[in-house]
Formats: structure tokens, sequence, C-alpha cells
């Protein structure tokens, strides 16, 4: 019997997969359960078109994401923090704390997991951080840290 997955089934198929599986399993187990619905022509059309409106949305995505990265190359953060005489930070600049100056600063509304810090930034001037906008789409912000 063919058949449309509808969740994912461990090792069997990926939910949206189409495959052929014994009629007894099919009955009993996957429709039984609603894992997978029976592959009919108006489900096959159906399923296709779910599958174009996905890409679809993928792509705009994507597009939104290259001008939040272009628009966020022309940014640059400003922060203050209380630092010693070398210009090193008592404390530090941490990623929630970019984020939220992102949002209040400019009005950009960014996830803190998405930006890339590797370490906090421990001292004073302007430091280029990356930010992850997309699955393939990278950016990075300019973070200027002065004198409080």
């Amino acid at each position: 019997m063919k058949v449309i997955f509808l969740k994912d089934v461990k090792g069997k198929a990926k939910k949206g997969e189409v495959k052929n599986v014994p009629d007894g399993y099919a009955r009993n187990y996957l429709l039984k359960n609603k894992l997978a619905e029976e592959a009919t022509a108006g489900s096959l059309k159906a399923l296709e078109a779910q599958k174009r409106k996905s890409s679809q949305m993928e792509q705009q995505e994507k597009e939104e994401a290259m001008n939040l990265k272009d628009t966020l190359a022309e940014l640059t953060i400003e922060l203050k923090a209380k630092s010693g005489e070398s210009g090193r930070l008592f404390g530090s600049i941490t990623s929630k704390q970019i984020a939220d100056a992102l949002n209040k600063q400019h009005g950009y509304k960014i996830d803190k997991r998405k930006i890339e810090l590797d370490q906090p930034i421990r001292a004073l001037g302007y430091t280029t951080v990356p930010v992850k906008l997309h699955l393939e789409v990278s950016g990075s912000v300019k973070v200027h840290v002065s004198e409080q």
C-alpha cells in the first residue's frame, strides 16, 4: 500500500515522504495512529502544493535574511561599560547585551543565540560580531564599546 507519512517514523520515513509499505503495517499501525495517510491522487496533489508553498516561504525567508544582512553591515551598536586604565573592561559585553542594544537602538529583534560571539567582549573599541540570520546566510554587525 502506498502511503504519505504525516509524521517522522523512526526507521521508515520522514514527514512528507511517499513510500510503499505492507498493507497490514499501514492499516494496523500507520493509519490507525495517524502517522500516515493513504496516497490517493488528491492527497498527492495536496502534498505537491504544500511542498511548493513551503519552498516559496523558504525562499522568501532567505531573501529577507539577505536584506537584513546588508542592513546590519552598515549599523554600529554603541555600548558603554566601566573599564580600567588599560582599556580593559571590569565586566564583559555578552551576546544578550548586544541583542538588547540592537533592539533598542535600531529596532531589529535578533535572538541572542543567533549572535555568534566566541568569547564575551572584554576591551574598549570596535569589534565585528558575526550574526547567523538563516541556515545559509550569515552577516556581521559592528559593536563600539566606549568608557562609561
